[in-house]
Protein backbone atom coordinates (compact mmCIF):
# COMPACT_ATOMS: atom_id res chain seq x y z
CA UNK A 1 0.00 0.00 0.00
CA UNK A 2 2.85 2.62 1.24
CA UNK A 3 6.02 2.47 0.44
CA UNK A 4 8.82 5.32 1.86
CA UNK A 5 12.32 5.00 0.37
CA UNK A 6 15.19 7.26 1.16
CA UNK A 7 13.29 9.79 2.52
CA UNK A 8 15.52 13.35 3.74
CA UNK A 9 14.09 16.23 5.33
CA UNK A 10 15.55 19.35 6.41
CA UNK A 11 14.56 22.51 8.65
CA UNK A 12 17.46 24.96 8.13
CA UNK A 13 20.11 23.67 8.06
CA UNK A 14 19.09 20.67 10.88
CA UNK A 15 18.86 17.11 8.93
CA UNK A 16 15.74 15.98 10.57
CA UNK A 17 15.14 12.95 8.45
CA UNK A 18 17.70 10.72 7.09
CA UNK A 19 16.93 8.17 4.57
CA UNK A 20 14.14 6.88 6.06
CA UNK A 21 12.36 3.79 4.33
CA UNK A 22 9.38 1.68 5.53
CA UNK A 23 6.44 0.30 4.17
CA UNK A 24 2.81 -0.07 5.37
CA UNK A 25 0.81 -3.33 4.17
CA UNK A 26 -2.91 -3.76 3.52
CA UNK A 27 -4.34 -5.78 6.53
CA UNK A 28 -1.62 -4.77 9.25
CA UNK A 29 -0.99 -2.49 11.56
CA UNK A 30 2.56 -0.83 11.41
CA UNK A 31 3.94 0.62 14.42
CA UNK A 32 6.30 3.79 14.11
CA UNK A 33 8.01 4.02 17.78
CA UNK A 34 10.83 6.13 19.05
CA UNK A 35 11.87 8.81 21.93
CA UNK A 36 10.55 12.76 21.33
CA UNK A 37 11.62 14.97 18.93
CA UNK A 38 13.27 12.24 16.52
CA UNK A 39 11.01 13.21 13.52
CA UNK A 40 8.46 10.69 14.02
CA UNK A 41 5.44 13.34 13.39
CA UNK A 42 7.79 15.20 10.68
CA UNK A 43 7.84 11.86 9.03
CA UNK A 44 3.90 11.92 9.16
CA UNK A 45 3.76 15.59 8.16
CA UNK A 46 6.12 14.60 5.23
CA UNK A 47 3.43 11.90 4.24
CA UNK A 48 0.93 14.11 3.97
CA UNK A 49 2.53 17.18 2.30
CA UNK A 50 2.32 19.25 5.10
CA UNK A 51 6.31 19.44 4.51
CA UNK A 52 8.45 19.14 1.91
CA UNK A 53 10.83 16.48 1.62
CA UNK A 54 14.44 17.02 0.28
CA UNK A 55 14.70 13.94 -1.41
CA UNK A 56 13.14 10.14 -2.19
CA UNK A 57 9.90 8.71 -2.82
CA UNK A 58 6.60 8.21 -1.31
CA UNK A 59 4.87 5.87 -3.80
CA UNK A 60 1.09 4.80 -2.52
CA UNK A 61 -0.28 1.60 -4.56
CA UNK A 62 2.89 1.68 -6.37
CA UNK A 63 2.15 5.72 -7.82
CA UNK A 64 4.49 8.71 -6.84
CA UNK A 65 2.64 10.88 -5.04
CA UNK A 66 5.82 13.30 -3.95
CA UNK A 67 4.42 15.83 -5.77
CA UNK A 68 0.82 15.65 -4.53
CA UNK A 69 -0.64 18.39 -2.39
CA UNK A 70 -1.89 17.13 0.62
CA UNK A 71 -5.88 17.25 -0.96
CA UNK A 72 -4.55 15.23 -3.18
CA UNK A 73 -3.02 12.87 -0.88
CA UNK A 74 -6.32 12.70 0.61
CA UNK A 75 -8.01 12.06 -2.25
CA UNK A 76 -5.68 9.23 -3.24
CA UNK A 77 -7.17 7.16 -0.32
CA UNK A 78 -4.91 8.46 2.69
CA UNK A 79 -6.91 9.22 6.11
CA UNK A 80 -4.64 11.45 8.56
CA UNK A 81 -5.45 11.90 12.55
CA UNK A 82 -2.94 14.29 13.35
CA UNK A 83 -1.13 14.79 16.86
CA UNK A 84 -4.18 16.47 19.43
CA UNK A 85 -6.71 15.70 17.10
CA UNK A 86 -6.81 19.07 15.41
CA UNK A 87 -11.41 18.86 15.71
CA UNK A 88 -12.98 21.99 14.52
CA UNK A 89 -14.24 22.79 18.32
CA UNK A 90 -17.11 25.26 17.23
CA UNK A 91 -18.62 22.93 14.16
CA UNK A 92 -21.12 19.79 15.03
CA UNK A 93 -20.07 16.64 15.96
CA UNK A 94 -22.27 16.27 11.99
CA UNK A 95 -20.08 18.63 10.71
CA UNK A 96 -16.57 17.47 11.91
CA UNK A 97 -17.61 14.41 10.24
CA UNK A 98 -18.54 15.77 7.05
CA UNK A 99 -15.79 17.56 6.28
CA UNK A 100 -13.93 14.21 6.36
CA UNK A 101 -16.38 14.25 2.58
CA UNK A 102 -14.87 16.77 1.38
CA UNK A 103 -13.64 15.28 -1.51
CA UNK A 104 -16.57 13.21 -1.90
CA UNK A 105 -19.51 14.08 -4.36
CA UNK A 106 -22.43 16.45 -2.85
CA UNK A 107 -24.77 15.11 -0.40
CA UNK A 108 -22.76 12.26 -0.12
CA UNK A 109 -24.09 10.67 3.96
CA UNK A 110 -22.25 9.87 6.74
CA UNK A 111 -21.35 6.36 6.72
CA UNK A 112 -23.49 4.80 9.31
CA UNK A 113 -20.55 2.34 9.79
CA UNK A 114 -18.90 5.19 11.48
CA UNK A 115 -22.05 5.22 14.25
CA UNK A 116 -21.31 1.40 14.47
CA UNK A 117 -17.60 2.07 15.62
CA UNK A 118 -18.13 5.04 17.70
CA UNK A 119 -21.51 4.85 19.22
CA UNK A 120 -21.11 7.84 20.89
CA UNK A 121 -21.04 10.43 18.21
CA UNK A 122 -24.48 9.57 16.78
CA UNK A 123 -25.64 10.93 20.57
CA UNK A 124 -23.84 13.99 20.08
CA UNK A 125 -24.07 15.44 16.56
CA UNK A 126 -25.36 18.62 17.53
CA UNK A 127 -22.75 19.34 20.37
CA UNK A 128 -20.03 21.07 19.01
CA UNK A 129 -16.91 19.22 18.80
CA UNK A 130 -15.25 21.65 21.19
CA UNK A 131 -17.49 20.38 23.85
CA UNK A 132 -16.39 17.04 24.33
CA UNK A 133 -14.16 14.80 26.15
CA UNK A 134 -10.46 14.03 25.05
CA UNK A 135 -11.34 10.49 24.35
CA UNK A 136 -14.53 11.79 22.58
CA UNK A 137 -12.08 14.08 20.34
CA UNK A 138 -10.23 11.59 19.84
CA UNK A 139 -13.02 9.33 18.57
CA UNK A 140 -14.28 11.79 15.89
CA UNK A 141 -10.93 12.66 14.64
CA UNK A 142 -10.50 9.16 13.73
CA UNK A 143 -14.18 8.98 12.57
CA UNK A 144 -13.73 11.77 10.25
CA UNK A 145 -10.63 10.12 9.01
CA UNK A 146 -12.27 7.36 8.29
CA UNK A 147 -15.41 9.00 6.21
CA UNK A 148 -13.43 9.27 3.02
CA UNK A 149 -13.07 5.56 3.02
CA UNK A 150 -9.47 5.94 2.61
CA UNK A 151 -6.96 2.84 1.61
CA UNK A 152 -4.73 4.03 4.35
CA UNK A 153 -5.37 5.38 7.68
CA UNK A 154 -2.35 7.23 9.19
CA UNK A 155 -2.63 8.04 13.14
CA UNK A 156 -0.24 10.27 14.84
CA UNK A 157 -0.45 9.18 18.90
CA UNK A 158 -4.20 8.80 18.80
CA UNK A 159 -3.18 7.78 23.10
CA UNK A 160 -2.16 11.14 24.18
CA UNK A 161 -3.96 12.37 27.10
CA UNK A 162 -6.61 9.88 26.54
CA UNK A 163 -8.61 8.09 29.38
CA UNK A 164 -7.66 4.31 29.65
CA UNK A 165 -10.54 3.04 28.92
CA UNK A 166 -10.98 4.70 25.58
CA UNK A 167 -7.51 3.76 24.87
CA UNK A 168 -8.83 0.38 24.95
CA UNK A 169 -12.01 0.95 22.81
CA UNK A 170 -9.93 2.85 20.78
CA UNK A 171 -6.89 -0.15 20.19
CA UNK A 172 -10.09 -2.65 19.45
CA UNK A 173 -11.23 -0.56 16.67
CA UNK A 174 -8.01 -0.30 14.69
CA UNK A 175 -7.11 -4.13 15.21
CA UNK A 176 -10.87 -4.60 13.89
CA UNK A 177 -10.29 -2.16 10.65
CA UNK A 178 -6.76 -4.05 9.72
CA UNK A 179 -8.48 -7.21 10.05
CA UNK A 180 -11.19 -6.18 7.42
CA UNK A 181 -8.18 -6.72 5.08
CA UNK A 182 -9.13 -3.42 3.04
CA UNK A 183 -7.04 -1.13 4.57
CA UNK A 184 -3.14 -0.88 5.92
CA UNK A 185 -2.78 1.21 9.44
CA UNK A 186 0.04 3.06 10.08
CA UNK A 187 0.30 4.06 13.77
CA UNK A 188 3.12 6.51 15.62
CA UNK A 189 2.87 5.65 19.24
CA UNK A 190 4.73 6.50 22.35
CA UNK A 191 2.45 4.05 25.04
CA UNK A 192 4.71 0.73 24.36
CA UNK A 193 2.21 -1.63 25.09
CA UNK A 194 -0.51 -0.33 23.06
CA UNK A 195 1.77 -0.48 20.20
CA UNK A 196 2.80 -3.65 21.17
CA UNK A 197 -0.74 -5.06 21.47
CA UNK A 198 -1.80 -3.79 17.95
CA UNK A 199 1.53 -4.33 15.69
CA UNK A 200 1.86 -6.46 12.82
CA UNK A 201 5.31 -4.85 11.85
CA UNK A 202 7.49 -1.87 14.00
CA UNK A 203 9.56 0.61 12.97
CA UNK A 204 11.92 2.33 15.71
CA UNK A 205 13.28 5.91 14.55
CA UNK A 206 16.46 7.58 16.39
CA UNK A 207 17.53 10.76 15.52
CA UNK A 208 15.85 10.83 12.20
CA UNK A 209 16.81 7.95 11.00
CA UNK A 210 15.19 4.20 10.94
CA UNK A 211 17.34 1.77 13.39
CA UNK A 212 15.28 -1.41 13.98
CA UNK A 213 12.41 -3.21 12.22
CA UNK A 214 10.76 -6.20 12.49
CA UNK A 215 7.43 -8.39 13.07
CA UNK A 216 5.68 -7.10 16.19
CA UNK A 217 5.52 -10.35 17.76
CA UNK A 218 9.18 -10.13 17.98
CA UNK A 219 9.29 -6.74 20.17
CA UNK A 220 9.99 -8.22 22.77
CA UNK A 221 13.28 -10.61 21.52
CA UNK A 222 14.61 -7.63 19.85
CA UNK A 223 14.40 -5.13 23.07
CA UNK A 224 12.09 -2.09 21.29
CA UNK A 225 10.94 -1.61 25.15
CA UNK A 226 14.83 -0.71 25.97
CA UNK A 227 15.10 1.43 23.06
CA UNK A 228 12.35 3.70 22.99
CA UNK A 229 12.96 4.29 26.92
CA UNK A 230 12.20 7.90 27.67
Amino acid sequence: MLTLSGINQFYGGSHILRDVSLSAEVGQVTVILGRNGVGKTTLLRSLMGLVPVRSGSIRLEGRDIHGDTPYQRARAGIGYVPQGREIFGRLSVEDNLRMGLAGRPAGTPVPDTLYQLFPVLRTMLRRRGGDLSGGQQQQLAIARALASGPRLLVLDEPTEGIQPSIIKDIGRIIRSLADRGDMAILLVEQYYDFAQELADRYVVMDRGAVVASGRGADMARDGVRERVAL
